[in-house]
């Protein structure tokens, strides 16, 4: 499924970077997740990774999430958001007065229970890349939350490293960036890249890995 603001990109990066990944890819880079202390779930399509991700967070739970075009394809940003069930931190963070309280922003944000989002690759060794123009879901993911929940589209599957890196500058940010341009009319830049290549702490990290085409 190719989205509007995939049209703009050439055909052959579009072939490389947005197809789903085979089955036997898929197996190859669960295994290496699980081996590396990151929990991994299945999910056929949309419909079901919302299912499992919600299921995943206690009602009332502090969720954050940054802004993310798989949850938003998902529909799990306005589950969480508007729903009643969580206590989301975006929202707050959102009407809050950035240069009178720029300091409580940034600590709410840091260390939230639940922290959602996604990544822009996925190795098959067992690695989880993402790339930021301000990193502020970086130091969650990192650390800072107390579970982190990934949604990710097998499409984001890569082989190694290497490809990850180039998965980002040839197509994640190219894509970002026409989103960014359309939505606040300013450009978005890869000006910090978190690399997870294993989890110490059980059960921390999850990856929600969905066989269908989802996000950049």
């Amino acid at each position: 499924m190719i989205n509007e603001l995939e049209l703009g990109l050439d055909r052959s990066l579009r072939r490389r970077w947005g197809t789903r990944a085979d089955e036997l890819r898929v197996k190859r880079t669960v295994a290496a997740l699980e081996a590396n202390g990151i929990s991994v779930l299945r999910a056929s399509d949309a419909a079901e990774a919302k299912r499992i991700v919600l299921e995943l967070i206690p009602e009332a739970s502090q969720v954050h999430h940054g802004a993310s075009q798989t949850l938003d394809l998902v529909g799990i940003t306005d589950e969480i958001d508007k729903s009643g069930r969580y206590e989301p931190l975006r929202p707050r963070i959102w009407s809050m007065d950035r240069k009178t309280e720029s300091d409580d922003i940034r600590r709410l944000g840091a260390a939230p229970d639940v922290m959602l989002g996604s990544v822009h690759a996925v190795t098959e060794t067992g690695s989880l890349l993402t790339a930021s123009m301000s990193g502020s879901q970086l130091g969650p993911y990192s650390s800072g939350a107390g579970r982190v929940i990934l949604v990710v589209g097998t499409q984001k599957i890569v082989p190694d490293l290497e490809e990850g890196l180039q998965r980002i500058d040839e197509y994640s940010y190219t894509l970002e960036d026409a989103r960014a341009q359309a939505a606040y009319g300013i450009r978005s830049a890869v000006n910090k890249i978190l690399v997870i290549n294993r989890e110490i702490v059980p059960g921390r990290i999850t990856v929600v890995l969905v066989d269908e085409v989802l996000g950049f």
